[in-house]
């Protein structure tokens, strides 16, 4: 009744005294509609009682190895989500408003803690889109549900894309290599099957075609499937947002453990933790979460290197041993230590060192303000942009071409990540302001925020802001980012055209980060006006970006003093304040 049973000892498990595994394949798990999903199941062959960890993915199960964490005491079921691989039923995407996810979830946790051996309690863990299904089942309670390890997920689909924005190198890069294939495999139609398949085409020089599509609602069925009225329907309607997770925390009643990165572009700014501290339904839940935020990518969770960038050995984390811990503490009454863990723990780069916090944002923080100065000829880092405690009058120009925007640098995979910027050294396109060399560390943790007064020559653009810290040795680490699309600048629900030739004040809250802006190091702040494939091109025209595909150039001008002092306000930590 449990399908094909294969049992196995770890290496050197009988010498040692270590738990072997037994793993039962495409176990059948019916749903309350009588869908069938199915899950392999990995079991230590000690008697127990084991408590149960459950992961449901999108992302196929086969092939997944859990030997950690059943060499720990642990039952682990891993299943494929509605409508994915082994399961019956329709996949219902994370773009629909209404999908089984939660039901799923619920019922699939109280299966697991009737299955043989179980203690009855059961914990989720899994990162990014199965994270989102944790957050989605933890609201309807099920009684067995004792714990989350739901990493890296933001609480709003807005949050994953952008401020009015769509991101195509993530967005159509995972809907065409991971998504699509097996979409089309159960369907029977032609093309890809196998995500792998779909990557080695992708990598091949099929990106060019997607990511360089015009406009993205005419985009071919073949890149969406069975979701594509899902997808349209957002495209037409990009102020709505299918998710809303923490709307439902305050029903939640069990702590989550979250591991995200500054880079990640899946951190959400950290409403979920934040919304989790204040409003969950326990004090279990608010009082007994925790978040570790690294110098890390959504792809890189746990890692120090980055390509020529280096954070550190303490930048290693061992996510799994993390995550044993913490289930040991709330699934087995084990002392682990997770109770006493700060309620944040944060990794301040530049330091390349950890430090505890009780709360985030942090109170202690004050506004640093820097204003943005030239001579009028700040393109590039060798101009004479400048970073200067008072504003002082002038402007500075730029064009702005959607046919050669400022290209992304986070390679094949286009995660973002830790780049150095100094390959965008030569272009014209991107305004430069940076402090003279510090003579003292300057820490900055939160969110900064650019005050930017910007005209343009098109009714509709985009502005981006880079925040980067620039080493004596000229390396350019990028430290946090922002941008807004003109026509966004109100509110998502508020669209409305810029005058050409007008002045106009963009507030740009970039994303949260904790640097320390060492001694020698310069302060510098990047202004322009694309970053692709990371954000989709603004087409700089009236019409609707998502349905037309005409491309205009723009002329650009950031203003700086008088009236118009745009800005740079850091997020500053005193040194030597403590939490």
């Amino acid at each position: 009744m449990f399908g094909i049973v294969l049992a196995f000892l770890l290496s050197g498990a009988a010498a040692t005294g270590e738990l072997g595994v037994t793993v039962q394949r495409d176990v059948p798990v019916a749903m309350r509609d009588g869908t069938v999903l199915r899950a392999d199941v990995f079991r230590p062959d000690g008697e127990g009682p084991y408590p149960v960890l459950v992961i449901r993915t999108p992302y196929n199960k086969k092939g997944r190895r859990f030997d950690r964490f059943v060499k720990a005491g642990y039952i682990v079921v891993c299943q494929d989500a509605r409508g994915r691989y082994a399961s019956d039923g329709q996949w219902e995407s994370f773009l629909r408003f209404k999908t089984h996810d939660a039901e799923d979830g619920y019922d699939t946790v109280q299966w697991a803690a009737r299955l043989p051996g179980s203690s009855g309690k059961v914990g989720t863990f899994g990162a990014s889109y199965n994270a989102f299904l944790q957050w989605r089942l933890a609201p309807l309670r099920p009684p067995a549900l004792k714990a989350m390890a739901a990493f890296s997920i933001p609480a709003r689909y807005t949050d994953l894309e952008g401020p009015g924005t769509i991101r195509p190198g993530r967005r159509l890069h995972w809907w065409v290599t991971s998504m699509t294939p097996d979409l089309r495999r159960r369907a029977h139609r032609p093309g890809t099957h196998t995500p792998a398949e779909a990557r080695k085409r992708w990598s091949a020089g099929e990106w060019k075609k997607w990511l360089y599509f015009l406009p993205w609602l005419e985009l071919p069925r073949e890149a969406f499937e069975d979701e594509t009225e899902a997808v349209k329907y957002w495209l037409r309607n990009p102020h709505t947002d299918p998710w809303k997770l923490d709307e439902g925390i305050k029903h939640i009643t069990v702590p989550n453990l979250n591991v995200i990165g500054w880079y990640d572009h899946c951190n959400g700014d950290l409403l979920l933790d934040r919304v989790m501290r204040r409003e969950a339904a326990t004090d279990a839940a608010r009082k007994g979460s925790r978040t570790i935020v690294g110098p890390w990518s959504h792809a890189g969770l746990g890692r120090r290197r980055y390509g020529n960038i280096d954070f550190g050995p303490e930048a290693v984390l061992d996510r799994v041993g993390l995550q044993i811990r913490w289930f040991d503490f709330w699934l087995k009454g084990k002392p682990t230590g997770i109770d006493r863990m700060a309620s944040y723990r944060i990794f301040v780069m530049g330091d390349n060192r950890w430090r505890d916090e009780p709360e985030w944002p942090l109170r202690r923080a004050r506004p640093r303000t820097l204003y943005l100065t030239s001579g009028g000829q700040a393109n590039t880092p060798t101009g004479d942009g400048r970073l200067v405690a008072a504003a002082e009058p002038g402007s500075d120009s730029y064009d702005y071409d959607p046919r050669d925007p400022v290209p992304s640098l986070y390679g094949p995979a286009l995660f973002v990540k830790p780049t150095d910027q100094r390959p965008l050294a030569n272009r014209k396109d991107i305004l430069v302001y940076q402090t003279e060399p510090l003579k003292e560390r300057v820490e900055v943790t939160g969110n900064p925020v650019v005050e930017l007064y910007a005209a343009s020559s098109a009714p509709d653009t985009d502005f981006f802001v880079r925040l980067i810290d620039v080493a004596p040795d000229g390396l350019a680490r990028d430290v946090s980012m922002g941008m807004v699309r003109a026509r966004y600048r109100n509110g998502l629900d508020r669209p409305e055209l810029i005058e050409p030739g007008r002045v106009y004040e963009y507030t740009i809250r970039m994303s949260a980060t904790s640097n320390a802006f060492l001694p020698g190091h310069r302060i510098r702040l990047n202004v322009t006006s694309s970053d692709f494939p990371n954000y989709d091109r603004n087409h700089n025209t009236a019409a609707d970006q998502n349905a037309d595909a005409e491309l205009r150039v723009a002329h650009q001008t950031i203003h700086h003093g008088a009236g118009h002092a745009s800005r740079l306000i850091l997020p500053w930590i005193l040194n030597g304040s403590r939490p």
